[in-house]
């Protein structure tokens, strides 16, 4: 039987009875090709133990995968060869019993507050040839800054779902397709407001909150890394955008956030992921060390 095209079957189940986002069958897709390709194999009769665990050696040797790109890849393949076990395709399922090496525990990337104030600063200052990309892009990054939004969750933020005059942001089926609301500051709602008015001057009319210059659209990725770009290069800061969302969580608990607060404005399934902010905040930390009663 072809990979490819049980794979399609695999992709459609996934969708529409498992309900997995576009992302996660992105994903999906880019690990059955490459193993495809690098294997050099087209039927699931070619399909072996050896040629899966050489993808993997192939992998982290000549392609110098991180290990977070190692388990990626690896849960993907396992999902895949699990169902076309279950479908009478595969006798063995060849992904189950590799080992894996350990993920490194990694402190988040982040900004600083004067860093993020200084971000803030520039996306406001630039020398823009337009009004509407000055209020439109400060008002991008401060929803980053100042509501921990992830990249995808802006894309599709809708004009209907950001309530100024009830200072909320309801984020529409994010990652686990999971909705939730997150609470406005004053400082993000002046930001919005500011925009707002400059978009309803210009006419635009798309449903998408964040709107495209010249077209009547939603901004796109590839304008997005633009802005970024020229951020980058005006402000003399490397960064990226998940890294303005570590900044956010981070400032949160340096501001004295609770640990369930911030996990339900974060869309964390489970608290133990919201954590790992309380290790990255030294500011936090040393606020919690002068309670030592010898102090």
């Amino acid at each position: 039987m072809n990979i490819q095209i049980e794979a399609q079957k695999f992709y459609q189940y996934s969708t529409y009875i498992r309900g997995y986002s576009h992302y996660t069958i992105t994903r999906y897709k880019f690990a059955i090709n490459f193993y495809c390709k690098i294997a050099n194999v087209c039927n699931f009769e070619e399909v072996t133990v050896e040629n899966v665990k050489a993808l993997f050696f192939h992998g982290r040797t000549e392609r110098k995968w991180k290990v977070s790109t190692f388990l990626t890849i690896h849960k993907s393949l396992v999902v895949f060869f699990r169902w076309a076990h279950q479908q009478g395709l595969l006798n063995i399922n060849p992904a189950e019993g590799l080992e894996l090496p350990r993920l490194e525990k990694r402190l988040p990337t982040k900004l600083t507050k004067q860093a993020a104030l200084r971000l803030l600063e520039v996306a406001y200052h630039y020398p823009y040839t337009d009004t509407f990309l000055r209020y439109r892009n400060h008002a991008v990054f401060s929803m980053f800054l100042f509501a921990g939004l992830r990249k995808n969750e802006l894309f599709n933020l809708k004009l209907a779902d950001v309530d100024i005059e009830n200072l909320t942001i309801f984020v529409r089926q994010g990652k686990g397709s999971k909705d939730r609301i997150i609470p406005m500051s004053f400082t993000l709602a002046n930001s919005l407001k500011r925009y707002l008015d400059e978009r309803k001057r210009k006419h635009k009319t798309c449903p998408e909150f964040f709107a495209s210059l010249n077209r009547n659209m939603g901004i796109t990725e590839m304008c997005l890394k633009l802005i970024v770009i020229q951020l980058r290069k005006a402000s003399g800061m490397h960064f990226t955008i998940h890294w303005l969302r570590h900044t956010f969580a981070t400032l949160m608990l340096e501001g004295g956030c609770d640990i369930y607060s911030l996990s339900k404005m974060m869309g964390h399934s489970d608290i133990k992921t919201t954590t790992i902010y309380l290790s990255a905040s030294a500011e936090h930390l040393r606020n919690q060390i002068t309670k030592h009663p010898l102090n």
